[in-house]
């Protein structure tokens, strides 16, 4: 990745976390502290009342604290350890540093960890998961298992298994492991919506490999739209989680899985108080797409939103800013077949109303391609409904890489993934990826990121093509390069 990208990073950022380090510098815990007895699943078994097996449903009386020893003993057996090794690309050259990928500069506090010379190197990483199926079905976040050529799975009796990737989905963060075995214990499903904020909740999973850690804390928010992630609704909490936290699950206070632990926001590289879990409803959607055919398909609509303000809902003539405001509409998608036109305010997706931009992003994004929803329109002061049959979204982690105007303006881009979105604090943005012909000769530079075009942001080269399908005599971008957002004007005449 371009330093010119990465440069813009923030100081503040959202990290994934697996555990990460080279082979070369691998970072383990003592030995001493593997000592002890570890229980294991029939120990557990034993000790564990009976009561342990159909823990509560209902919701705990006001002021009751959740049994935080039933859980651990009942679930804890089906939370297991990822471990992964394979061969990572780090810097393309000497001017790149390991603070410009998240998963080294998330770890550069560690004693004794040194950072990996540049050029393809071993790794090894760590990270959690939890079963759920007896034959040996696991789920864990896709970004622990990139990249990766071995993947092992610990169990918490200590037995040791090779796992198979079956499929994971960058868009999500999901991944689902297979292993050979059977009678395997699984964690007990629930459903992320009857979870509210101030709920407890309960994380397993191992932290800086410390195995079969539990951390305990409340729901902070829910349907969290972070940079990068458009499908997933997140579940904020404050339950401690750290690297090697990553995949494992977030119990309910009834003991039931609710979400996976994905991600933190913090300035330092580790725990801050803000945590965000993958619900489970999106993981299983995912999981039984990756069961089925080893690959996930995500809608896709075709539209730019953005959220309303209550000055902008009043322009529109909405009493309260609810619903999501089409700033632009690609060409041939979805959404234009549709008749959806910029100006339109989303204001329900399949019958489920639509409060903010996030809504949309994620309600569609989780559908079928082909699947047909009637969006709930606000237009001209008045409500009316459209029927849209879903398109194909591009799997992410394709390069999109195609001249955005046909070689009228010589830029080559594609979109940014989320670890670049991340690492440069934006969320928003085409990688230029070359540069020729008028755009050069104005001054873009290949590593630049594209953010505006005439004023409106850009996310999708659709967007490009459209601005330039006018064939207009000039444009103004507006590009982020080494931490600095500059206009650069553009003559096309």
């Amino acid at each position: 990745m371009s330093r010119k990208l990465t440069a813009t990073a923030a100081a503040s950022a959202l990290l994934v976390l697996s555990l990460a380090t080279t082979a070369a510098d691998a970072w383990t815990l003592p030995s001493w502290l593997h000592r002890g007895d570890t229980p294991t699943s029939a120990t557990v078994a034993a000790a564990a009342p009976a009561a342990l097996a159909t823990l509560a449903a209902a919701p705990l009386p006001a002021g009751q604290m959740p049994n935080y020893r039933a859980i651990v003993q009942s679930q804890g057996p089906a939370v297991v350890g990822v471990t992964v090794a394979g061969l990572r690309n780090t810097f393309d050259n000497a001017e790149d540093g390991p603070d410009l990928d998240p998963f080294f500069r998330f770890f550069r506090g560690i004693p004794g960890l040194r950072m990996p010379p540049q050029g393809a190197m071993p790794f090894r990483g760590q990270g959690s998961g939890f079963i759920v199926s007896p034959d040996g079905l696991v789920l864990t976040n896709a970004h622990v298992v990139r990249d990766a050529k071995q993947v092992t799975v610990k169990l918490s009796d200590r037995r040791e298994f090779s796992a198979r990737v079956l499929g994971s989905d960058p868009a999500t963060d999901i991944a689902v492991l297979k292993i050979d075995a059977k009678g395997l214990p699984t964690v007990t499903l629930g459903d992320p919506r009857s979870v509210q904020v101030g709920d407890w909740v309960l994380a397993i999973g191992a932290p800086f490999g410390f195995e079969q850690t539990a951390t305990q804390g409340i729901v902070s928010a829910k349907g969290r739209s972070l940079p990068g992630d458009s499908y997933v609704p997140f579940i904020q909490t404050d339950a401690a989680v750290n690297p090697g936290n990553s995949g494992g699950p977030l119990f309910d206070a009834a003991g039931r899985v609710v979400g996976i632990n994905a991600q933190i926001y913090s300035q330092s590289g580790g725990f801050q108080g803000l945590a965000f879990a993958i619900p489970m409803d999106v993981a299983l959607h995912v999981k039984d797409q990756i069961v089925a055919t080893g690959k996930v398909e995500h809608a896709r609509l075709g539209v730019t939103v953005q959220d309303l303000s209550a000055p902008l809902a009043a322009s529109f003539g909405l009493s309260a800013p609810d619903g999501a405001l089409v700033s632009s509409v690609a060409p041939d998608s979805a959404a234009a077949k549709a008749g959806l036109k910029p100006g339109d305010v989303i204001t329900s997706v399949g019958g489920e109303p639509v409060q903010v931009a996030g809504d949309v992003s994620q309600r569609i994004g989780l559908a079928k391609p082909g699947e047909r929803l009637t969006l709930g329109i606000w237009r001209d002061k008045s409500r009316s409904e459209l029927a849209v049959t879903l398109g194909h979204a591009e799997p992410e982690g394709r390069q999109a890489a195609a001249d955005a105007s046909g070689g009228s303006l010589g830029l080559a881009v594609r979109p940014l993934q989320r670890d670049e979105l991340r690492s440069a604090g934006l969320d928003h943005g085409l990688l230029i990826e070359q540069v020729s012909g008028p755009a050069q000769l104005a001054g873009v530079q290949p590593g630049d990121v594209l953010l505006a075009l005439n004023g409106k942001p850009v996310r999708g080269i659709d967007q490009v093509r459209e601005a330039l399908r006018a064939k207009p005599k000039s444009v103004a971008l507006l590009v982020s390069r080494d931490g600095q957002q500059i206009f650069v004007p553009v003559n096309l005449g």
